[in-house]
């Protein structure tokens, strides 16, 4: 697909480039920052074992170093915007918006940790109900509106009344429904699980954060200076406990949809009841 974008496009949030090259310094010790992920795997294997149905071709998308592990006897193809992970894993490399899988290619498309920083996610969505046989399943999970309270408030606090976007921008479980529902989704279904991390300084959460490939790839990022680092660092250790660690929290949303299909159950027609609310609501003799 062309990487030419048409002048009346709008700006992209995200540098493409810059997450390829985050995910391919993550790549070599990602196992020692993965638990994020794997909280979504857990998520998304929970939803998956309370589906009474077989899965033969299943995409992986953002497939990190390969961890999830798909339905015993399903093929799986494995995707990821990170050269390293997509070798790794033995898959190919590809942004989720611009997917180079033919339509109707896989009956489950399992996506963990990725998707918020994604620079099209309706369009990704999509593109990943198009790659859906009908009556596919595709189960999601990405880190969501409300996380990373305790970092957001220290850069507040050491930057006074400049602010500058240093976070990206998160998607709320209700949005996040809806754009299931933009993208063509049947049944569409979105929840947030909370996860809470300690952490002794801001260094760690640092740390664990470009482990995870999650560090800042705004397009319009700006350096930290060393006096905001400071100020910053003093912020976060104030929001300790007393057992010196500060509370991180990690909201992750789980999305469920499936591709359409005349077999699926559907909502009543308006008007079709046979009895009415004031009908049903009145008191029994």
């Amino acid at each position: 697909m062309s990487d030419i974008v048409s002048e009346n496009a709008a700006p992209e949030i995200f540098d493409r480039a810059a997450r390829r090259l985050r995910r391919d310094r993550a790549a070599p010790d990602y196992a020692e920052h993965d638990f994020l992920r794997a909280t979504m795997l857990d998520g998304i294997a929970e939803r998956l074992d309370a589906v009474t149905r077989d899965f033969t071709d299943v995409l992986d998308l953002g497939c990190f170093d390969g961890g999830f592990v798909a339905p015993p006897g399903a093929r799986v193809a494995r995707c990821d915007a990170g050269y390293a992970f997509a070798a790794r894993s033995g898959g190919v490399q590809a942004d989720e918006d611009r997917l180079p899988f033919a339509d109707a290619s896989f009956d489950l498309v399992v996506s963990a940790g990725v998707l918020d920083q994604v620079a099209d996610l309706p369009g990704a969505l999509a593109l990943i109900r198009r790659v859906l046989r009908p009556d596919g399943l595709f189960l999601g999970a990405f880190v969501g509106a409300g996380s990373l309270r305790a970092l957001r408030t220290a850069l507040r606090t050491a930057e006074g009344d400049r602010p500058v976007a240093r976070l990206h921008p998160q998607i709320d479980v209700r949005s996040a429904g809806d754009l299931l529902m933009r993208a063509g989704f049947a049944l569409p279904v979105a929840d947030v699980e909370t996860l809470d991390v300690g952490y002794r300084d801001l260094g760690r959460l640092f740390g664990d954060l470009r482990g995870m490939a999650a560090g800042n790839i705004l397009a319009q990022r700006q350096p930290l200076t060393s006096a905001v680092v400071g100020r910053t660092i003093g912020a976060f250790a104030e929001a300790a406990d007393a057992r010196g660690r500060t509370q991180e929290t990690f909201r992750i949303v789980f999305l469920t949809g499936w591709s359409p299909d005349p077999s699926q159950p559907k909502p009543a027609r308006r008007g079709s009841a046979t009895a009415s609310l004031g009908e049903a609501l009145k008191p029994r003799t």
